[in-house]
């Protein structure tokens, strides 16, 4: 029909770059943030348990994750530190930083998972409870909290892939805290026109010689 104009119908907006990386920017933060608390909580708990024969009856023995090892823990705050470091630098450093966390977080899951089956520290728990150092914990077993811990290395290290593969499209620091607070050069002021009154009045009020001289 004449004097009818087609209108086309709106296209869908594709996913671009921005909504890539704002989608796994939240991914590697949410999924960073709680691999760290996860493992961070894990060690504190109780991993395994057992007895030690004190005086001819059963002592009652436990570990925490913290003292069968250390090393979840600490790269737990490491791989946090990581997360948060990737903004504050760019390009081959970024690539770095996600590295630093991504192993970070499989450091975690091997550390868990060795910690899951170890008894060295019930047995010097019950090397000091019958003050016999050649004795050794009965008894044992084992909490599921190791394999949380696992699960939180998991996170970390996820969230440092993401890193890797996406960080290119993350945003950065904004350029003025990259130098040494040094402040910017100020623009000098245009000279006032003569033929414009209000203009000298506010060169004066600048402490400014309205001549330009």
């Amino acid at each position: 029909m004449e004097g009818v104009i087609a209108v086309p119908s709106p296209r869908p907006e594709p996913a671009g770059p921005s909504r890539t990386g704002r989608t796994s920017l939240a991914a590697a933060l949410l999924s960073g943030a709680l691999g760290a608390a996860v493992a961070l909580l894990a060690t504190r708990q109780e991993w395994s348990e057992g007895t030690a024969t004190v005086a001819g009856g059963a002592f009652p023995l436990t570990a925490k994750g913290s003292d069968v090892t250390g090393v979840p823990a600490a790269l737990a705050v490491v791989g946090l530190a990581a997360l948060v470091a990737v903004f504050a630098v760019r390009r081959a450093g970024r690539l770095a930083v996600s590295a630093v966390l991504a192993l970070s977080g499989a450091g975690t899951v091997a550390a868990a998972l060795l910690g899951a089956s170890d008894s060295t520290a019930l047995d010097e728990k019950a090397a000091q409870a019958s003050g016999d150092a050649s004795a050794t914990v009965g008894a044992l077993s084992h909490t599921a909290w190791p394999y949380v811990a696992a699960v939180g290395g998991l996170l970390l290290l996820a969230a440092g892939l993401l890193a890797l593969r996406y960080g290119r499209l993350w945003p950065a620091m904004s350029g003025r805290y990259e130098r040494a607070g040094a402040p910017r050069p100020r623009r000098s002021a245009a000279p006032a026109d003569p033929d414009r009154p209000e203009e000298l009045w506010k060169a004066l009020d600048r402490g400014e010689d309205p001549t330009g001289a």
